[in-house]
């Protein structure tokens, strides 16, 4: 197989329309014409289409059957598509991952309160990283009278939104035919309005079984759907303008953005026109070429790493671009000091803080708010200050005969390098990265590169993001690669039955440590505290014996299995057969045995207060 690139979309070009090849899958039959909806699930059904939501990801149940059957024998299982999956969590992770990629929400669907049970972390996920989804549920009958003997009454909650309000934008149930198309078409709108996130609309069962007694007058989707984007005032970019020209160290904390190509070229002009430091993260997607040179240090994880510190510390002027932690990173660079630098916050993140999790952090100290997003204020703030943005031109990788591996154990970063070699001049889209990644490994020169975390920090996430993310990168010529720790991908790799089924070509490979490694490095850090034996850590964490037998496992989902790899000079081959089955329209899953361990910045940040915590 050669390593030849095919010609991969650009981001303006993945369609959020149904991928041709999957309308052939699951096809229903002995359909008949309906002139119009018959039934109050009918009514759902249409408003989905309305909407031109082309997929909708669910594992079954009887709550919502009226809704089930709407989807298949009226609409014809197309626009929405009904994606299989073979758990809740799952479902919802997959829309997840494709909203990462396009932007765009598609729904989910859970089954009564059970099913939403099983879907919160998920959920929860999404709802942190400020991710589109219109997830249904259902619920009934709500009229205790026309239940079933107990399965009913079981599956009926009185506030069934409840479970999850904390951590969505919106939640409704409608009790008719026409509130549950404006329910349907408001959801939509919200979810897809930054900050983005999921929403949940529970269907009575009774609502959705009974006959409609008349029809709904038509409405054009498309007048309830008004565009909300925003602009900075022209005051405000006058003033972080004029703070931005008049500085001399400017530091750019590059934050949640778009995927969007055009989006990249102009935070690339300001931050060139600056002459301005970037410090990305690895809890987003791409958001700046990490080898460019201006940008600051490798990215890290859940800590800023200490060059990226220095480079704040140093600032006069900090720009922050809608990062996660803005509080967070003031605190580690700064202690219980203030920066002395001026701060300039672009983020409307605030519109939809809750009290429950405080998943939004800190407050941070801000001198200047423009409170839009950052696609939407620095093109502004490049016309205020004169500078244009043009294609970024990609950084020539230097080429090489063989990967540059240890010569010891095998290790994460072997790992890395060897895929990255593998992939050759491909357009990669890294859907997932493991806690153990290195941020140097790999660089990010598309904002497709890498789309980010699972969110929430949800052990789980990582294959049912990977599905939806391929899901979205079907037949855009990217090559969609998700690395998975072992306990991450245990959780939930049922995802991959998903992914054979609608054959969604996909790469994940597992960084198999056979440990829930990052417990064991906290209860080091508790023993080291407590002076007692650090040696025990394993105790409670590691994934052995009996060893898993992941290949074993994937083959018998219908994915194609590749190891366990144990040594450094089988991980190219591998990889090379894994891609080149990707390439043919399969699933492909490899097995690496790594040694446990982590990047020395990443151990650093995990372990970080034992010190101090054991002088107290």
């Amino acid at each position: 197989m050669s390593n030849a690139p095919a010609k991969a979309a650009t981001t303006a070009e993945i369609s959020t329309a149904a991928h041709p090849s999957l309308k052939e899958v699951d096809r229903p039959a002995n359909l008949t014409a309906a002139n119009a909806p018959g039934w109050g699930s009918d009514v759902i059904a249409d408003s989905l289409r309305d909407l031109k939501i082309p997929y909708i990801a669910l594992n079954p149940g009887a709550s919502y059957r009226g809704i089930h059957d709407s989807i298949v024998n009226y609409l014809g299982n197309e626009t929405p598509q009904m994606i299989l999956c073979l758990h809740e969590e799952v479902a919802v992770a997959v829309a997840h991952g494709y909203a990462k990629v396009t932007g765009k929400a598609m729904a989910a669907a859970v089954h009564s309160n059970v099913g939403l049970f099983h879907a919160t972390m998920a959920v929860f996920n999404a709802w942190c990283d400020r991710m589109p989804i219109v997830i249904i549920g259902a619920t009934g009958p709500v009229d205790a009278h026309k239940r079933r003997p107990w399965i009913d009454w079981i599956h009926t909650a009185r506030d069934q939104g409840a479970i999850i309000r904390d951590y969505t934008k919106w939640d409704d149930q409608p009790a008719s035919p026409a509130a549950s198309r404006e329910a349907l078409y408001r959801a939509n709108w919200i979810a897809n309005t930054t900050p983005m996130g999921p929403v949940y609309i529970n269907f009575d069962a009774e609502l959705q079984e009974a006959k409609l007694t008349e029809q709904l007058a038509p409405v054009d989707p498309a007048r309830f759907m008004p565009q909300a984007d925003t602009a900075p005032s022209t005051e405000m970019v006058k003033k972080a303008a004029a703070l931005l020209k008049g500085a001399k160290n400017v530091v750019i904390l590059c934050g949640r953005t778009s995927r969007s190509i055009d989006a990249w070229n102009e935070r690339v002009a300001l931050a060139e026109g600056l002459n301005a430091k970037v410090i990305t993260e690895l809890k987003i997607g791409a958001s700046f070429p990490t080898d460019h040179p201006l940008h600051a240090c490798a990215p890290g994880g859940s800590a800023i790493p200490p060059d990226a510190q220095t480079a704040v510390k140093a600032a006069d002027v900090i720009l922050n671009l809608d990062w996660v932690d803005l509080a967070g990173v003031f605190k580690v660079t700064f202690g219980d000091e203030m920066p002395k630098a001026k701060v300039i916050s672009v983020s409307n993140d605030f519109r939809i803080h809750r009290g429950w999790s405080m998943d939004y952090q800190g407050l941070p100290a801000v001198d200047l708010l423009l409170p839009v997003t950052p696609d939407e204020a620095v093109p502004e703030l490049n016309k205020a200050l004169g500078f244009t943005a043009k294609p970024f031109k990609k950084q020539p990788i230097p080429k090489r005969d063989k990967p540059d591996l240890s010569t010891g154990k095998l290790v994460v970063n072997d790992l890395v390098r060897a895929l990255k070699f593998a992939c050759g001049e491909r357009d990669v889209t890294l859907a997932h990265i493991s806690l153990s990644w290195d941020g140097a490994t790999w660089p990010f020169q598309h904002p497709l590169d890498y789309v980010g975390s699972e969110g929430g920090g949800g052990v789980g996430g990582g294959p049912g993001n990977a599905v939806g993310t391929a899901l979205a990168l079907k037949g855009s010529g990217r090559l969609a690669v998700a690395v998975c720790g072992d306990g991450d991908f245990m959780m939930s790799n049922v995802a991959l039955w998903t992914a054979a089924h609608y054959k969604i070509p996909l790469l994940i490979v597992v960084a198999n440590n056979r440990s829930f490694f990052n417990d064991e490095l906290h209860q080091e850090r508790v023993a080291r505290i407590r002076s007692r034996p650090p040696e025990n850590r394993w105790i409670g964490q590691r994934i052995s014996p009996p060893d898993i037998d992941i290949a074993a496992l994937a083959r018998s989902q219908g994915a194609q299995g590749f190891g366990p790899v144990t040594k450094q000079d089988d991980l190219v081959e591998t990889f090379r057969k894994a891609i080149a089955a990707v390439e043919a329209g399969e699933v492909a899953v490899v097995d690496v045995r790594v040694e446990p361990g982590y990047s020395a910045v990443a151990t650093a940040a995990m372990l970080r207060g034992t010190e101090t915590a054991a002088k107290k």
